[in-house]
């Protein structure tokens, strides 16, 4: 019996790390979708709310799905817990994969009004509930089978299944896109990538299906398994508690304030404030994306050399110092007129602060109406840095008076902007377009364009920047599953790692895109929003140097 057993580990494991990864790779797949289609998924779902509120309306939505994914890690980490890791993964694709479906076949705001997004907004619920059960269930499953001097490399691949999610989710965008065509694509071939879900669904039940439980789950069961309460021992017992605690603070709010910087902030960056065409944009994220899908395997293998935090230490380190100035190098090579002008003619809204509101309204109910609302406006949707000023002395004006309407000065020209206080909504949006046709051919005149031109774009120097932020994410998430399995029981371990785990990429890394740009908007300072990445890493990188254990190598059964 023994050598019979013997002779079948090691396609046993190929095939546990395969099926394991397919499946995983297959919802990341479901859930990028949606997220690189955020600015078609706002035309069609919230084509009421105006165009910038619409699109941050479709990042909420994203978001939302994040939100969610700590409920459905309490609950499905309490049922792999006390039900077993396959059938518990076995139901989180399946409510995965109906859910992306369901988006493909939605009606949208122009057929059935208002049910559009609320139907659209139930949808991403469920992936989201969905998404927060899978993860743990496919990392434990993989390092519970795995040789501890290779955990850190074997669970390397279920960490890349997110970069093989984003790949196929951006080709299969592109190449519907280059078949149907931009405008056909807009109008309906949108659909297609989600009803393609149905196909990769079955493959991955298909797979998952010639699994059996693991070998750690099994040894629990046969040692008394009806004693556990996964709730009370992950979460109230102080053993487990405090490293619930440093999972979350030294690993994953990093975690997601990095990785989704990296693949998603950029993505926004590029698209909506340095207008670099998303045909081109899409290419970028496509090649760094494939590029990088080996770093996950490369660093887990790494970590089981030198450890776990060392490894992710230095993707923390590395983002920490890389942001800042890779997005202003991100600026200067894909979109230099932008850069240029900015330098030359340094934009600037003077205004009475008290006429000023924060361009931000994620219920797109706000009106924005004063001079100052209007200006702010209109340069937030232009992608145009901005600072802020109360008052101001030239040759040519007086100093601002209390109440008086905003000016916006571009270098050496002002541009007056209309209170539309109190206007009908015709006139408002007169004013408005008058006070944007003025700004925007100020901007013209001093040098700022309206989109990136291609022929100047650099894109070694673009893909090399990308490539820099890749590696700090890369590092910080390929050992990172090896980690957190290796710090809880197994009595518990899908409990205790889910909660963490999804808490940090569903929260801080799903509000990254919105809570950015509302960052953005509040400052008028096109690079601010990365303060919400810097803070949460640093904050990770301080708790994880003095507070999180070395585990590399831990015995699984004796924790």
């Amino acid at each position: 019996m023994t050598d019979t057993t013997e002779t079948r580990a090691d396609p046993s494991l190929r095939t546990v790390v395969v099926a394991s990864a397919a499946g995983t790779a297959f919802e990341w797949y479901d859930f990028f979708v949606f997220g690189s289609l955020a600015t078609v998924i706002a035309r069609h779902f919230f084509a009421d709310a105006g165009e910038t509120v619409a699109y941050i309306l479709a990042l909420l939505t994203f978001g939302l799905g994040f939100i969610v994914r700590p409920l459905g890690a309490l609950v499905f980490g309490w049922f792999g817990d006390r039900t077993g890791r396959k059938t518990t993964f076995l139901v989180t694709i399946t409510l995965m994969g109906v859910a992306t479906v369901a988006i493909g076949l939605l009606p949208d705001y122009g057929q059935i009004g208002l049910a559009a997004p609320i139907l659209l907004l139930i949808m991403r619920v469920l992936q989201g509930f969905a998404l927060g059960g899978e993860y743990g269930g496919a990392a434990i499953y993989v390092a519970e089978h795995s040789p501890p001097k290779k955990r850190g490399l074997l669970t390397g691949w279920i960490q890349t299944t997110a970069a093989f999610g984003l790949i196929g989710a951006l080709s299969v965008i592109l190449i519907t896109r280059q078949i149907v065509g931009v405008e056909a694509f807009d109008e309906w071939g949108w659909r297609i990538p989600f009803l393609l879900s149905a196909l990769l669904l079955a493959i991955s039940l298909w797979i998952r299906l010639k699994l059996n439980e693991s070998p750690a789950y099994q040894r629990m069961e046969a040692e008394g398994g009806e004693r556990r309460a996964p709730y009370k021992e992950a979460f109230f017992q102080w053993g487990n508690g405090r490293f619930v605690l440093i999972a979350l603070f030294g690993i994953m709010i990093a975690q997601g304030a990095v990785w989704y910087c990296g693949y998603f902030y950029t993505r926004f960056f590029m698209e909506r404030v340095l207008k670099v065409d998303v045909n081109t944009v899409d290419q970028l994220v496509l090649m760094v994306t494939v590029a990088s899908a080996a770093l996950y395997v490369f660093f887990g293998w790494l970590s089981d050399r030198v450890g776990r935090k060392p490894v992710m230490l230095f993707g923390m380190i590395l983002a920490l110092v890389a942001f800042f100035p890779g997005f202003h190098a991100l600026t200067k090579a894909a979109n230099p007129a932008l850069a240029e002008a900015q330098a030359a003619a340094p934009v600037t809204v003077v205004a009475d602060p008290a006429t000023c509101a924060l361009q931000f309204d994620p219920i797109g109910k706000a009106a924005f109406s004063s001079s100052c609302d209007i200006a702010k406006s209109v340069l937030s949707n232009a992608g145009v840095s901005y600072s802020n000023a109360s008052m101001w002395t030239t040759p040519s004006a007086a100093t601002l008076v209390p109440g008086a309407d905003a000016v916006v000065v571009i270098g050496e020209t002002m541009v007056e902007s209309v209170d539309g206080t109190g206007m009908a909504p015709a006139e408002l949006k007169a004013a408005r377009t008058d006070v944007e046709t003025r700004i925007k051919a100020a901007l013209v005149e001093a040098g700022y364009p309206a989109k990136a031109d291609p022929a100047r774009i650099n894109m070694p120097l673009v893909f090399g920047i990308l490539m820099i932020f890749m590696v700090a994410a890369t590092a910080l998430y390929g050992p990172q599953a090896a980690a957190l399995v290796e710090l809880f029981p197994t009595r518990v371990r899908y409990t205790a790692m889910s909660l963490p785990y999804n808490i940090g990429t569903g929260w801080v890394g799903g509000l990254l895109p919105a809570a950015s740009f509302a960052l953005v908007a509040w400052s008028g300072n096109i690079y601010f929003g990365l303060w919400y990445s810097v803070g949460f890493t640093a904050l990770a990188a301080i708790v994880a140097l003095i507070w999180l254990p070395e585990t590399k190598g831990r015995d699984l059964d004796t924790i």
